[in-house]
Formats: C-alpha cells, sequence, structure tokens
C-alpha cells in the first residue's frame, strides 16, 4: 500500500470483543497485545514518523539555498525557554515493544520487528545526539519509582553513539537471518546499513573537525557498512531516460533501483501529501551563486577557472555546465513535466536561481497536492559516504573512487574524477567554502573537497546540508556576516533574455519601467541588487545573520526540563 498504515484505528480493530476481563479494554496491554506479526506491524508503523518528512527536509535553508523562512538555526530563534526536541514518547513507545515483543509465538515476525525497533532506537537517539551531544540513555521502559534512571545524568556522546551503532548491528544482524529483502517503503537490512554509513560518517566527522577523541573508529564502521551497501545490496543508479537525475526525483513513485527507503504519498486517493513544489515558489525558495559555483563545466574543468567567472550573466554562467545544473535549476531552456512550453526564470526566487529539483507537473503546485514520493536513503548517499569516509581515513585509492563517486558522475555524464590530480591541484574556491579543512592536518585534502563538491551538488535538497556543515566544522558558512546570500548577477537596469532565444523575458528598472514585459522587477523593492544599481540579486540584504562558534552547533536543553531534573540535567555551552 502507498502510505504508512496509521496506529490509530488498531484498537477498534484488537479490543472489539465483550468478553468481561480485568484487562482495560479501551488500553493496550501487553497481556493481549504484541502476539503476532499484525499486530507488531501495526505497533512500530508509528516508528516511521522519526524520520523527516517531505517539506521538513526540502525547505531547509543553508548556505545553498535560502527563502522567506530561514529557520531558527540560521535566524538565531532557538531558545532554552520552548525548545520542544527533548520529547521521549517514541523512545518509549520503541522499549516497550522491544519488552514485551516476545508475546509473539511467530519467531520470524518476532525477529523481523526485533530489527525493525533497533533500527529505530538507533535513528532516534543519533538524533539525539545531533540535537544536544550529550544525552541520557535509556533501553527499557522507565516507571514512575525509577528515580535513579528518571534522574540521571546526560550520558557522554560518544557512549550514545557506540549503543547506535551496536542497535544497528543488531538489527542487521535480525534482518540477515531472514529471506533477503528489499521494500520501498519498510525497514530492511539495506536501511540499515544505508543509516550505519550516514551515523557514523557524522559522527566520525564531527569528532575530527571539533577535535573529539576516536574519530577513525566512526570512520572506519562508516566504510565499512557503506562498503557491504555497495558490493552486496544490489542497489545502483536510476539511469533511465535523456535526464534521469532530474527523473528521479520528479517520479511519483519512488525508484525503487536506488531508493533504499522512501514516504510515499498518495493525494488522489488517500489524501496524504506535501507542499514541496508549492513551498519552492511561495517562499521563493532560491539557491545561492555560491552553491552554483561548486557545478563544474560539462568537460570537468573548473567554472571557478575561467576569466569573469564572478561577473558572468544568468545565461552566461549556465551554458554547458555540468548536466545536473538544468536538472536541479530553473535555466535556459526548462520546459516543466506536462508542459510543452519553455518556462523563462522570472526571478522569483530570492537569488534569482530557482529550484525545479522535486517539481512534478503543475496540478502538484497548490499547498498540499504534492505526491511525489520522498527519499529518506538512496545509494547515490551511501556511495558519497563510503568515499568520503575513506579519504578522511587518509587510505582512498583510485578502486574507491571508481565504485563510488565515478559512478555518480557517469550518470550525470561527466567526466571521472582522478584522485592523484585532484590531490594535485586543490581548488581555491572550494578551500574557501570549507575553510575549516585547512586546519585538519588531512592527508587528500583535494579528493576530499572535490567529494564535497559531488555531495553538494548530488544531495541538494534532501535535509542534509545543514548536517553536512555542522560536522565538518563550517556552521559559520551559512550566515550571511560570513557569505551574503547573492544570486544572478546584474550588470544594469534593462531587458534581459532569460529564455535564450533573443527576446527579452523581464525587465529590471530603478525608476519606472519602459517595456510592455509582463514581468517587471522594481531595484529596491522587487528586487535588491549588490551595488545598489547593479551587482549580485541578494535575498536578506537588511538583516544579518550571525553565528556563535560556542554555542550554535548544538541545541539548548529545555529550561523546563533542567528544572524538573533538580538540575541534574545541564545546560550546553553558552545557553
Amino acid at each position: 500500500m502507498k502510505h504508512f498504515h496509521l496506529l490509530a484505528v488498531l484498537l477498534s480493530a484488537l479490543l472489539s470483543s465483550c468478553d468481561l476481563t480485568l484487562l482495560p479494554e479501551d488500553k493496550i496491554s501487553p497481556e493481549i497485545f504484541f502476539g503476532s506479526g499484525e499486530e507488531l506491524e501495526l505497533w512500530t508503523n508509528q516508528f516511521y514518523t522519526i524520520l523527516d518528512g517531505a517539506d521538513a527536509a526540502a525547505g531547509q535553508s543553508a548556505d545553498d539555498n535560502v527563502s522567506r523562512s530561514m529557520g531558527a538555526v540560521i535566524s538565531g530563534t532557538r531558545s532554552a525557554a520552548d525548545e520542544s526536541g527533548w520529547t521521549w514518547t517514541r523512545l518509549r513507545a520503541i522499549n516497550y515493544c522491544l519488552q514485551n515483543i516476545n508475546n509473539c509465538e511467530d519467531e520470524t515476525a518476532k525477529t523481523k520487528y526485533t530489527a525493525v525497533c533497533y533500527f529505530f532506537r538507533a535513528c532516534f537517539y543519533f538524533q539525539k545526539v545531533q540535537r544536544y551531544g550529550d544525552v541520557p540513555w535509556y533501553d527499557q521502559v522507565l516507571k514512575s519509582t525509577d528515580d535513579a534512571l528518571l534522574y540521571k545524568i546526560r550520558d557522554d556522546r560518544g557512549f550514545v553513539m557506540d549503543k547506535v551503532m551496536e542497535d544497528l548491528d543488531n538489527a542487521v544482524a535480525l534482518f540477515s537471518s531472514l529471506p533477503s529483502e528489499k521494500s520501498i517503503s519498510r525497514v530492511t537490512k539495506w536501511t540499515a546499513l544505508a543509516f550505519k554509513s550516514r551515523a557514523a560518517l557524522y559522527e566520525g566527522t564531527f569528532r575530527k573537525y571539533h577535535g573529539l577523541p576516536d574519530a577513525d573508529k566512526y570512520l572506519t564502521l562508516a566504510a565499512s557498512a557503506a562498503e557491504d551497501f555497495i558490493d552486496n545490496s544490489g542497489y545502483a543508479l536510476y539511469a533511465n531516460g535523456s535526464e534521469p537525475y532530474r527523473d528521479l526525483f520528479c517520479s511519483n513513485d519512488a525508484q525503487s533501483v536506488e531508493v533504499v527507503l522512501a514516504r510515499l504519498y498518495n493525494f488522489t486517493d488517500l489524501n496524504i501529501s506535501h507542499s514541496v513544489q508549492f513551498n519552492i515558489s511561495n517562499n521563493q525558495q532560491g539557491f545561492t551563486r555560491r552553491y552554483m559555483n561548486h557545478y563544474l563545466m560539462k568537460d570537468g574543468t573548473k567554472f571557478t577557472d575561467r576569466n569573469g567567472y564572478e561577473t558572468m550573466t544568468y545565461l552566461e554562467e549556465t551554458a554547458d555546465r555540468d548536466p545536473r545544473m538544468a536538472q536541479t535549476v530553473l535555466c535556459p531552456g526548462y520546459i516543466q513535466k506536462g508542459n510543452t512550453d519553455v518556462s523563462p526564470n522570472t526571478l522569483l526566487a530570492m537569488t534569482g536561481y530557482q529550484p525545479i529539483k522535486f517539481v512534478a507537473d503543475a496540478s502538484q503546485g497548490g499547498s498540499s497536492k504534492g505526491y511525489v514520493d520522498w527519499p529518506l536513503f538512496r545509494a547515490a548517499e551511501i556511495y558519497l559516504n563510503y568515499a568520503e569516509a575513506k579519504a578522511e581515513l587518509g587510505d582512498i585509492s583510485q578502486g574507491d573512487i571508481d565504485k563510488s563517486v565515478n559512478k555518480i558522475r557517469k550518470r550525470a555524464k561527466m567526466p571521472d574524477l582522478d584522485l592523484a590530480a585532484a590531490n594535485a591541484n586543490i581548488d581555491p574556491f572550494l578551500s574557501t567554502c570549507y575553510p575549516n579543512i585547512d586546519k585538519s592536518n588531512a592527508t587528500n585534502r583535494g579528493v576530499i573537497l572535490e567529494i564535497r563538491r559531488e555531495r553538494t551538488v548530488e544531495m541538494v535538497l534532501e535535509g542534509q546540508r545543514q548536517w553536512d556543515m555542522f560536522r565538518w566544522h563550517e556552521g559559520a558558512q551559512l550566515v550571511n556576516k560570513t557569505n551574503k546570500y547573492f544570486g544572478c548577477y546584474i550588470p544594469c537596469p534593462g531587458l534581459y533574455d532569460m529564455t535564450g532565444n533573443g527576446n527579452p523575458d523581464v525587465e529590471i528598472y530603478e525608476i519606472a519601467p519602459t517595456s510592455n514585459l509582463s514581468v517587471k522587477k522594481k531595484i529596491g523593492s522587487d528586487i535588491f541588487l549588490s551595488n545598489g544599481t547593479n551587482g549580485y540579486v541578494t535575498a536578506w540584504p537588511s538583516i544579518e545573520y550571525s553565528w556563535d562558534e560556542k554555542r550554535d552547533y548544538l541545541w539548548p536543553l529545555p529550561s523546563s526540563e533542567i528544572i524538573l531534573s533538580n538540575n541534574v540535567l545541564t545546560q550546553n555551552p553558552e545557553w
């Protein structure tokens, strides 16, 4: 079925008997539940909400894209007074299931759903570590009399992440004891390996770039999990059609050849939908020039090596680039799915660079009208996780690049990445994007930067960028105090051809328009340029967002929880 089942229906189906017992019939009791695979499936369905939906992931602002809704991280509005992420309901449900799963006499179902529980407990705690660092670890259901546990201190993030790895290993082992399975909407062994590569890479690189011990331990785990996935899962990159990258993200049904796990949507029959396509236009979401400059030329040379690249106009800078650019950004010649006419860039986006990734036909353009499935894990990410972990460990080979990054480049119709050439010719533009890499004393610095380029281009808008910048210790690069949110370059007021057909589509004027064009932008009200009447289209020109290196990589614990713990819980630095 093309959706995750809803837990809300289970009581009416299970507790309809008129037999009088001492067990409450309006509540789930372990004595009468967890007895079958069907009941375990119903219970564990609720765990899938731990994973982000489409709107939360695609709408995340970072240094690569901005919108009218910048989010609490960049806008600096996180607060200990109203922090809402310190919730434990889902963990209790997971541990409750593990505590009572032996009620099930179906050994196959018990094995499968024990693995599912381990997977989601790992997800739950990984997200808590990302957000708060040290957190209390619980692997049992707490009772009101468990004072020692209720008032325990925060466990070290290393201890918790070791438990996350242990849970994922248990999940993989249990799934491996069952017949091999793939599922686009259900957790499997391959989902667990994919997630292990993501979580271990995050922890390993966070430790490396934030000066914490044991970085290599987690990087080794990340590389091993990713390699197991690459070598044995059977997943590959979706490569059908002339624009496989674009089609992968605007396909109504997730492409199971590459997508390991997806959140499925069905607006027509089930009214399960998202607003990704609507939010791109309604929130004026736009890519930054900093992001656009990551794209190579289609021959593999660097765009930022070209003379005068800084002041190239929209038509000039989008010519002859990595084909993924035109499958991600509204470029000259763009035709929306279901249409036959070219759609010009009307500079609707705050930066002038409008996303088309995840944009399907016009019927999905309304609020809560989207039903393109959302990929939660896909093979390309695991390839990139493998390459990055190996490079950060300092033992990457050309063979490692060929089995990971170069598969992605082949799908994109781009030349291969050469390891020796990347290390011999470190890109100065990328070095300015990731300045803290110079402080890591990393070997393979050039190839690490090129892998970051590939990750930036390949995974844009998939909800990982902000976390990538956190783990690389590049939080300051997210805010416009460090890097202005620049977009398209506009040399002067005038008429601009945005399709390349020789006819103007947009007028940009200073005082009064001079044309009958339907799209006209007034400088200083409709559009803001970095030099007043010329320069880069600039988002948020009047607000400066800043970054606190001692505070902003973690969230605050809620003040109320610290008080309730009798101050056993401690606050994160500077909050």
